[in-house]
């Protein structure tokens, strides 16, 4: 998969933690994973206004740090407000979407980050190359 930075990059300086972030915990080896990638992709244009990324827990090992993933696809999605998901997901696009679209109602609960999904989000932030073009 090709990944490339949109067009909403942050300054490297001033991580912005304020998007809403999907990123995907996968691995190159894994078939499912390699699957799942173009339709991320294009999950990635239907939803804009979030930033989307693809991260293989091995290559980049030091941006996932101590988060566990034990099942592909792990998906995390979060705001600055918290952690509004974190776990393994069936890898459909009608999945995702209804992921996405519950979580943008008003009242969801999000949990506080945890520091290594923090860490995270402030390394992905910083780090643009990562991102999907939408």
């Amino acid at each position: 998969m090709h990944l490339t930075p949109t067009p909403q990059a942050a300054s490297p300086s001033a991580p912005d933690l304020s998007a809403n972030w999907v990123v995907c915990l996968c691995a190159d080896w894994c078939g499912l994973c390699r699957d799942y990638s173009e339709l991320f992709a294009q999950m990635a244009a239907r939803y804009p206004a979030h930033r989307f990324v693809w991260l293989d827990i091995e290559d980049q090992a030091e941006q996932v740090g101590d988060i566990e993933v034990e099942t592909f696809p792990t998906l995390l999605v979060a705001d600055a407000q918290g952690t509004r998901f974190l776990g393994p997901l069936t890898p459909h696009a009608q999945t995702l979407s209804r992921l996405l679209d519950s979580l943008a109602q008003p009242g969801q609960p999000a949990v506080p980050h945890l520091p290594s999904t923090q860490a995270l989000l402030r390394s992905l932030a910083a780090a643009p190359q990562h991102w999907i073009n939408t």
